[in-house]
């Protein structure tokens, strides 16, 4: 019989899982439903020692002897502190520790309660990776305690800490058998010709495969997942996802029905976005993608093909469909102007919120937006730094509050003609019009969405940036054919304004027409 917690329990699991044989566990109450765990798995061999100092040597010995990961557990408070000075060696050796310690609520640290001290990060940079598990309450913190457990057993290359929390009663062992627990894989090595013909294969192979690629861009996959619906036949059952911060949370919610993921990064991180990463594979994601769609060219495969039907479809109707006097009509006429050959070196920025989500929808070329965390600050400045070390012209759609929370970047000397800014102003955020429920609140508005008069016209005249601006529709295509074609040694800015209730009206219409 194994412990009742949860997080232990998990644990375990994933210790047998990650090939853990040897484990030096060290006395104490706190622990001991771990220690009990691992002295009942068959497949763990455990060797009590008491003085923790020499427990964390011994386990180090084992692992120069044995070359393969070997655990220590110790109780909680200054037990864990007593591990540094072999934690520190193993570092340095790159030698494979693997340090459990049990730790007390989080709620109790500092209260002068027995044997408590802050133990997450107690060993500084001395580890790899360190994590602290939840004691799990619902299916997603269960997600996140294996996810843990998973990042730090595959990480490379010296010693990782995992401290786990386990509240009161202790002793209760009433688990017949232990979870089954998916385990993540790490291929650590740049990607092999080897590698990339066994990913390629394991796409073809799959019955229903789909790669999906983050920032820059995912075009019209929120429509495509909005009309599958409920239909199952269009749900992967292996995707191979290259990294990168995906907008929709729609196509988010809808990727975690799928089986497994194995995920193509450059730094080995476990990015698991769709709760089922299987494998994180260490190497150039677009490598990885083009040979992904060259195979697909050679080899068509039906699941792939019905997916392109769809979004075919799709590509279609927001082709057919015009919106009205708009944020939405302009990006289209900006998207729809910007690549007919006279921009082939064209860099494009979108700020965050409603400009990249617009963009998703009419852009067919990689885009640069701060997805990675930023919400709506910094977006022009990133844009202004990009055209700074380029001879190309640069590209800025963003909208009224990005803009003007981050208007000293045009404040600047070292600025020219490339840079382009196409800004959308409403005079709020709009976004939160479209928010189900917000509009309840009185202080939607005024204190939410910020309602605002501001005009860009005064920021350029002070920071000598050319200024445009459009109130109607023809107003707004003269001045992006200005804004993409005409010379000049200074920055030109577009303000295309619009009504709120007039944007929120035209993507309304959009996703009707695109769903019928």
């Amino acid at each position: 019989m194994y412990s009742n917690k949860e997080n232990v329990n998990i644990l375990t699991s994933l210790l047998v899982a990650h090939g853990i044989r040897h484990a030096v566990v060290c006395p104490g109450s706190r622990n001991a439903p771990i220690v009990h765990n691992l002295s009942q798995c068959p497949d763990i061999q455990c060797y009590p020692v008491t003085d923790e100092r020499s427990a964390g040597f011994y386990a180090l010995g084992m692992t120069i002897a044995l070359g393969e990961p070997v655990l220590v557990c110790v109780t909680s408070g200054t037990a864990l502190l007593n591990l540094a000075p072999a934690v520190a060696e193993a570092y340095y050796q790159h030698r494979p520790l693997v340090v459990v310690s049990a730790d007390r609520p989080q709620q109790w640290i500092d209260q002068l309660d027995g044997q408590t001290l802050p133990q997450p990060d107690a060993l500084g940079r001395f580890v790899r990776k360190a994590v602290t598990l939840p004691e799990p309450h619902d299916d997603e913190e269960r997600w996140y305690c294996n996810r843990l457990v998973n990042e730090a057993l595959i990480t490379p290359n010296g010693p990782v800490h995992i401290n786990v929390p386990i509240s009161e009663p202790l002793f209760h062992f009433s688990v017949e058998q232990l979870p089954a627990e998916r385990t993540i894989a790490l291929t650590p090595a740049d990607i092999q010709p080897h590698v990339l013909s066994h990913v390629c294969r394991m796409f073809m192979q799959a019955r229903r495969p789909m790669l999906i690629s983050g920032q820059p861009m995912n075009p019209l996959m929120d429509e495509a997942v909005m009309l599958v619906g409920d239909d199952d036949s269009f749900v992967p059952d292996f995707v191979l996802y290259t990294g990168g911060s995906i907008v929709s949370k729609r196509l988010k919610r809808f990727l975690r029905k799928a089986k497994e993921t194995w995920v193509v990064n450059a730094t080995g991180e476990v990015t698991d976005t769709f709760m089922n990463v299987t494998r994180v594979i260490v190497g150039d994601a677009s490598v990885v993608a083009d040979q992904v769609r060259f195979m697909t060219e050679q080899q068509p495969h039906p699941f792939v093909q019905q997916w392109q039907a769809l979004l075919e479809r799709i590509r279609r109707q927001v082709s057919s469909f015009l919106p009205p006097y708009s944020q939405m009509a302009a990006v289209r006429y900006f998207e729809q102007s910007l690549y007919d050959g006279r921009h082939p070196k064209a860099s494009v920025h979108y700020a965050n919120s409603m400009a990249i989500r617009l963009a998703n929808i009419y852009a067919q070329h990689p885009v640069f937006c701060n997805r990675g965390v930023n919400g709506i600050e910094g977006s022009l400045s990133t844009a202004a730094g990009f055209s700074c070390v380029t001879g190309e012209p640069v590209f800025c759609v963003v909208g009224d509050l990005s803009f003007f929370y981050d208007s000293n970047a045009l404040w600047n000397q070292n600025l020219k003609g490339n840079l382009r800014i196409l800004l959308l102003n409403n005079g709020c955020g709009g976004i939160f019009n479209m928010l189900p429920g917000l509009e309840q609140s009185p202080a939607r508005d005024s204190f939410v969405a910020a309602d605002h008069h501001a005009s860009a016209e005064g920021i350029c005249m002070q920071n000598a940036i050319c200024y445009l601006k459009a109130t109607n529709i023809e107003e707004m295509q003269q001045g992006i054919d200005t804004l993409l074609n005409t010379d000049s040694q200074r920055p030109v800015l577009l303000e295309v304004f619009t009504r709120p209730a007039d944007d929120q009206s035209a993507l309304q219409a959009y996703y009707q027409s695109v769903t019928q």
